[in-house]
């Protein structure tokens, strides 16, 4: 796979009760991040930091348009309870895409009305599982 744009990108997350829903059309824009900590262990001989791999983590933001119909993204997180599956697919043509999936917690469901009187949403969630994220193919 070349270089692509972030068009066709999906997203799905489950809604309270487990069952993964389709959002994509509700988001506007989307980040993750998949930090790694890294362990300071630099021992009094040394000169220049010495380190191992710790804990990895993963946060998704996701940033949308209010939408309440049945099953969309207020559905998905007005009950923030629960763990749910976040998967990302980058770029979908059927071709082998970069997917991401983990089992996440909802930190928050945040939503702004703008001067423009648009409503927005805004939501992080945050890995549970305890299993480093890693990238698959769809």
């Amino acid at each position: 796979m070349a270089k692509v744009s972030g068009l066709g990108d999906t997203v799905s997350v489950d809604d309270s009760g487990g069952s993964a829903r389709a959002i994509s059309n509700d988001i506007t824009d989307f980040s993750i991040n998949l930090p790694q900590n890294l362990l300071d262990v630099a021992g009094v001989d040394k000169s220049a930091q010495e380190r191992l791999i710790g804990l990895g983590d993963g946060t998704v933001t996701l940033n949308g348009v209010f939408n309440a119909a049945s099953n969309q993204s207020h559905d998905v997180f007005k009950t923030r309870s629960g763990t749910r599956t976040v998967t990302i697919v980058l770029y979908e043509d059927g071709s082998g895409d970069p997917q991401l999936a983990m089992e996440m917690l909802v930190g928050n469901y945040d939503i702004s009305r703008g001067t423009d009187g648009s409503l927005n949403w805004t939501s992080t969630l945050s890995l549970q599982s305890g299993t480093v994220p890693t990238w698959g193919t769809s």
